[in-house]
């Protein structure tokens, strides 16, 4: 085992981390803007810090679990890269672009960090089980100095090269499932215009060869109706799904049912739905034929 852990960002998945750390027996400090998110840490063992900083001090891997790249920019190379002792390997869960997750290493190369970023697959009750899946790129001595700790956290470590790799692999699988989000919530509207129950349709679904975990995952929220709390909020889809479709026009390429997917959720986003999870997206009505023109 590596020494203490340092978590910041305690939403649902950097909550869950932290628990799992905490579960495998690691000391782990964690910080989060929301204080009161880290009150259940606290009381299954965590020591609370007042800021990312503090968090990291002493800490030999710090993992981070931020919502975008602009906490990352603020979080990561405002105070603490400076704080952060030469040797010490940053754990990125944060779905950013390829060519960010590059220029990130670039910089942190300078100050001696080691920066892994990753490719999280699971939802919040995966992450606190130590049930994840992740891909990583970077650095590979980094990735063999706190393979415990990612061993802690998953099912499944798998390495996939240099930096940009498991950026590009998250954002190819959540452009998949919004488009596959988007998919099941315009055959519920579909069903429901028709005349038929949204729970019949989802039933048939998840019992049919249709039926897959993540429609799965989400038809649950679908059926229930109940979008919180969220496994996957619909304000970070809509963010990936951009990500996705601008580094796609870095590639000279079209995604088109990309394209119809963000704005789904852009309608949802405009709805108020930014902090349900994405499942929500099917309570948005589909744009009508004079308005899609």
């Amino acid at each position: 085992m590596t020494g203490p852990v340092a978590v910041i960002g305690l939403g649902g998945m950097g909550g869950g981390m932290a628990r799992a750390l905490l579960g495998a027996g690691y000391a782990v400090t964690v910080f989060n803007r929301t204080r009161e998110r880290a009150a259940p840490l606290e009381q299954a063992g965590a020591v609370v810090a007042s800021t990312a900083v503090g968090a990291a001090a002493g800490a030999d891997t710090v993992l981070l679990s931020l919502a975008d790249e602009p906490a990352v920019e603020e979080v990561l190379f405002g105070d603490l890269v400076s704080r952060l002792r030469p040797g010490t390997v940053l754990i990125d869960t944060t779905t950013a672009s390829p060519s960010y997750a590059r220029t990130t290493a670039t910089r942190l190369a300078a100050s001696g960090v080691r920066r892994l970023e990753t490719c999280v697959m699971g939802n919040p009750d995966m992450a606190a089980e130590g049930k994840l899946r992740i891909f990583v790129s970077g650095d590979r001595s980094a990735l063999d100095a706190v393979d415990e700790v990612l061993s802690a956290l998953s099912q499944e470590v798998r390495y996939l090269g240099g930096p940009g790799r498991a950026s590009a692999l998250k954002l190819a699988l959540n452009l998949l499932l919004g488009i596959q989000t988007a998919g099941l919530a315009e055959a519920a509207a579909f069903a429901e215009a028709a005349g038929l129950d949204r729970e019949l349709l989802l039933d048939v679904v998840l019992h049919s060869g249709w039926r897959s975990p993540v429609l799965g995952f989400r038809a649950e929220f679908m059926r229930r109706r109940v979008y919180r709390p969220a496994a996957f909020r619909t304000a970070l889809m809509h963010k990936d799904l951009e990500l996705a479709l601008d580094q796609a026009a870095a590639y000279q390429m079209e995604l088109p049912l990309g394209h119809e997917a963000v704005t789904r959720f852009g309608s949802a986003l405009a709805a108020g739905h930014g902090d349900d999870d994405a499942a929500a997206v099917v309570e948005v009505p589909p744009p009508s034929k004079e308005n899609h023109r």
